[in-house]
């Protein structure tokens, strides 16, 4: 399908309104009261974005070259972390000949990998740059319906990948993410934020913005990481026309299951950023310091991050963090300072009433399905959402009683066998890189921004 084609189909679809089960500004107040990840349905069928499959989109962008990153399906109990990864630059057209087994043109940079051996993923490129001579696609994405008016591809990226194509399990330190799915189906591996010390998070590679694991959590290694087998993994396969919201700082592995996949996210912005925003400054100041001191490779700089930036833009960096936060607490203090008018209609609410807004439920069934937790000991193979919604709110609070949600120490405690009474202590070379891997915990991190918020406070 090309541009005229999809043009027609959607004009067709756009003509009659279609009723959605949320309004926007309920689907707006579910994500914004959803501490656990959630699948939405049946809201986004009149979307043109629905129409962005593969061979259309390789229509459409004729051309243009993305660049693909290449990996192995076989792999170690390593993670395959992006600069381990091949890279070469294609046009989604040479991707969808690959894909369909198409005896590629000797001149296809895919024409050396197998594809029983390997996969390729165009993966985080955003909308607007894919698109930037096609704008009025952008307009194709309606984040409105979800209660973000103005919200489309303008503020989206898009991922397209092979069967096999992955991300390695991370947490973005940002916002909540919202992604729908086109076409094809993606597995989801995703872990609460009390499961970091069970994940062993590391910054190296380094990219702004993303904590990634040491564990490869389809292989893992327990002799090396013992505490991962204590990880509570929520897993679910996304369909197209579905649209996953992943709560802040919730941990994900993200693997494609067909033969091509097309999804789009969108990143939500938070008030919680703005301290995020500090810690993550302070963490490119000790990585950049660091690593760049010790060598002139960059292996260890994520190939998303441009370049390698000097100590004065790192600190202009923390400085404009710093007064953001303290712009936005400022403005918060003076939300909480609210009239007397309006405390008086707060002490004239029942005590019933008070008891509803605190206990309401989200409303889970066919259109809102929870992700749900497996059960301790079992694999990560993937595991479709329920089409059924008396499933869904049967099972809805099991997460709320699971172990998992109780709070856990980010910083992993030594095995008690690891070293007897009777043992010598080891006398391996400590590596710079584990002297980093402790600086810059996130519980680490956390810690120092507030030493530095509470002193920039007392100058105030």
């Amino acid at each position: 399908m090309c541009l005229s084609e999809r043009m027609e189909s959607s004009n067709e679809s756009l003509s009659v309104p279609t009723l959605k089960p949320f309004t926007p500004q309920e689907a707006k107040d579910i994500i914004q009261s959803l501490n656990h990840p959630a699948v939405f349905s049946n809201m986004v069928s009149d979307w043109p974005a629905l129409h962005w499959k593969t061979s259309f989109l390789s229509c459409v962008l004729e051309e243009v070259l993305l660049r693909f990153r290449i990996g192995r399906k076989k792999t170690s109990t390593d993670p395959q972390f992006e600069t381990q990864c091949e890279y070469v630059h294609g046009t989604l057209k040479q991707f969808d000949d690959w894909v369909c087994g198409l005896s590629p043109d000797i001149t296809s940079p895919f024409s050396r990998y197998d594809i029983s051996e390997f996969w390729v993923y165009a993966d985080y490129k955003y909308l607007a740059e894919v698109f930037k001579d096609k704008s009025d696609l952008l307009q194709d994405i309606v984040w409105a319906d979800f209660g973000f008016p103005g919200r489309d591809g303008q503020e989206s990226t898009i991922w397209i990948g092979s069967t096999g194509a992955n991300t390695p399990c991370h947490l973005d330190t940002y916002g909540c993410n919202l992604v729908l799915q086109v076409e094809g189906r993606k597995t989801w591996y995703l872990f609460p934020p009390e499961n970091t010390a069970h994940l062993y998070p590391t910054r190296i590679p380094y990219e702004e913005s993303s904590i990634f694991s040491k564990v490869n959590i389809v292989n893992p290694d327990s002799t090396r990481f013992p505490l991962f087998s204590g990880a509570c993994p929520h897993v679910v396969t996304l369909h197209p026309g579905q649209v996953l919201f992943v709560p802040r700082h919730w941990w994900h592995y993200v693997e494609c299951v067909d033969e091509a996949t097309v999804s789009v996210n969108t990143w939500i912005e938070l008030d919680a950023d703005h301290e995020a925003r500090v810690e993550e400054a302070i963490t490119r100041m000790l990585v950049f310091t660091f690593k760049s001191s010790e060598s002139s490779s960059q292996e260890w700089l994520n190939p998303t991050e441009e370049q390698l930036t000097t100590h004065h833009t790192n600190l202009q960096y923390l400085n404009s963090a710093v007064s953001a936060y303290m712009e936005c607490h400022s403005r918060t203090l003076d939300k909480v300072d609210v009239s007397k008018q309006d405390r008086e209609i707060k002490k004239r609410r029942t005590h019933s009433d008070i008891i509803l807004s605190s206990t309401a439920d989200p409303p889970f069934g066919e259109h809102l399905m929870p992700v749900l937790s497996k059960p301790s000991g079992k694999g990560f193979e993937s595991t479709a959402p329920s089409n059924a919604a008396t499933d869904s709110q049967q099972q809805s609070h099991r997460s709320e009683e699971s172990p998992c949600s109780q709070q856990t120490l980010c910083i992993p405690q030594r095995e008690p066998s690891a070293l007897g009474a009777d043992s010598k202590p080891s006398k391996r070379t400590i590596s710079s890189d584990e002297v980093l891997d402790c600086l810059v915990n996130p519980q680490v991190m956390h810690l120092v921004a507030e030493l530095l918020l509470q002193k920039q406070a007392t100058k105030a």
